[in-house]
């Protein structure tokens, strides 16, 4: 996930998911150089990217190898849930379906309480 921005350094969060997992965890984050070798190397490995400058300044919060808050659960599954219709789409020779509006998901302006989950 991505926050580019004309005249701003572009931020970049990867979260990776695996069975059993109980949460995805950050596994990589960035801003400037490291945030676009972040989408570069996602994009050259068939990953999606999706841009989210709200959701993306949320995961910043969290700490390297860290699950995502319970706050940010919402959001997060709906763009799994995007990615697998995507590659449902890709697999049947259809267009993908358009990337879900997270922002509607996300918690009000404060920081995302990551103690609780992560430490």
């Amino acid at each position: 996930m991505n926050n580019p921005k004309p005249g701003r350094r572009p931020s970049a969060v990867a979260l990776a998911y695996g069975a059993g997992d109980p949460a995805p965890k950050v596994v990589a984050k960035g801003m400037g150089l490291v945030a676009d070798q972040i989408i570069e190397r996602a994009k050259g490995a068939g990953v999606f990217v999706h841009e989210s400058r709200e959701l993306v300044a949320l995961l910043m919060q969290v700490d390297l190898d860290r699950q995502i808050p319970p706050a940010l659960y919402r959001a997060i599954a709906e763009l799994l849930a995007w990615l697998y219709h995507v590659e449902s789409a890709q697999a049947a020779g259809a267009d993908a379906p358009p990337a879900p509006d997270t922002t509607r998901l996300l918690p009000p302006d404060p920081p995302v309480d990551t103690d609780a989950i992560n430490h």
